[in-house]
């Protein structure tokens, strides 16, 4: 136990020091890929499942124990592109998410068994070549929101609580963090309350634990209005989150490369920490497909990085190993941003400026 606490605060060590030397690199979308292999009702299920009864088509975060093979499979693709931190395929594995499919009970277990099987695959390529490769747990947004009322006549419902999400995240998280997580990666925030849940629950898990892993935290700008699906502005959900001190803070999904670039400046003008960003390939199109190429994103993503935006890329929806291939090499040898201090607030009326965030 001793050795593995060992090789993981190497690795975050490490970790560190990559972000002050280049734009590190994560990996893509795990939907499409996995929508590739035409899996059936029976691959969902296995043996273990064989009984169950809930359609279970489409949970993807099962895969984790019933097609093991296929999960890492997909990191190795992701890796042999060029990823440097490969996430974990349990985006919905929170008790929760899972209980659509009556599996709420099995939820620290997916989180578990997700991150060994991510260790494992990342250890093999570390093996290989000695560079050090990095687990982002993640950690999904959850099927309801906090913020928002379900019902349009009754603007005070809700259908899940804080507390309910603050136990759901808090068992995620230490399910990630025991299966062998470096990071634990808050992700695709469209409701910044679900996301405080999340965060007040891995900070509780640290406290028990007596030890803190990094945190990225990835918000969504649902549409071209420059917001989250709970009103607030790049800007305002970083000053929501930022106490937490994350290690890098992001957006991700719902937006291409060209309709996301003014949210991600607008992050890297404000933040103190490394920025991220992982944009869709496109928008969708009538077909519900995605459109940017790799070597469309990487034209886009290469000019983030060379205008000091960033210091970790990926991709998210519609992407595959490709767009990463393109990523890396359009990253490569680019200096990642300059990571400032908090600036002083504006002298008011004569009195001293005042720094905030210590």
């Amino acid at each position: 136990m001793a050795t593995k606490h060992a090789a993981r605060q190497a690795r975050i060590k490490a970790l560190h020091e990559a972000l002050a030397e280049r734009v590190v690199v994560l990996d893509g979308s795990w939907g499409v890929l996995i929508q590739g292999y035409g899996l059936g009702e029976a691959d969902f299920r296995g043996e273990r499942f064989r009984d169950w009864s809930y359609d279970l088509k489409g949970n993807t975060d099962l895969l984790n124990l019933t097609r093991p093979d296929l999960v890492s499979e997909i990191h190795r693709q992701y890796l042999e592109a060029g990823a440097e931190i490969t996430s974990t395929n349990t985006f919905t594995a929170t008790r929760i998410a899972q209980a659509d499919y009556g599996m709420s009970e099995l939820a620290e277990e997916l989180n578990r068994e997700g991150a060994r099987l991510a260790r494992e695959v990342a250890d093999s390529f570390t093996a290989r070549d000695g560079r050090p490769r990095w687990v982002a747990g993640a950690l999904g947004p959850t099927n309801r929101t906090a913020s928002i009322s379900p019902e349009v006549e009754d603007p005070a419902a809700r259908n899940v609580t804080f507390e309910e999400l603050r136990v759901a995240y808090y068992e995620a998280a230490r399910g990630l963090a025991e299966g062998g997580a470096d990071i634990l990666l808050v992700e695709t925030v469209f409701d910044t309350l679900n996301a405080k849940a999340a965060l007040f629950a891995i900070d509780e898990y640290f406290e028990a634990i007596g030890e803190a892993l990094p945190v990225i935290v990835s918000g969504t700008i649902t549409d071209r209005s420059g917001r989250t699906l709970s009103g607030q502005t790049a800007e305002a959900f970083w000053t929501s989150i930022k106490h937490i001190q994350p290690l890098a803070v992001g957006l991700n999904c719902a937006l291409g490369p060209k309709e996301l670039r003014p949210y991600v400046a607008e992050l890297a003008r404000v933040a103190d920490v490394p920025v991220a960003a992982y944009p869709n390939a496109g928008l969708p199109n009538a077909f519900g497909g995605y459109d940017e190429s790799p070597e469309s994103m990487a034209v886009e993503l290469g000019a983030w990085a060379r205008d000091g935006l960033l210091n970790i890329v990926g991709s998210c929806c519609g992407s595959r190993p490709e767009h990463t291939r393109a990523i890396a090499e359009a990253v490569r040898g680019l200096r990642p941003r300059t990571v400032h201090a908090h600036e002083p607030v504006l002298q008011l009326a004569g009195l001293e400026a005042v720094e905030i965030g210590g």
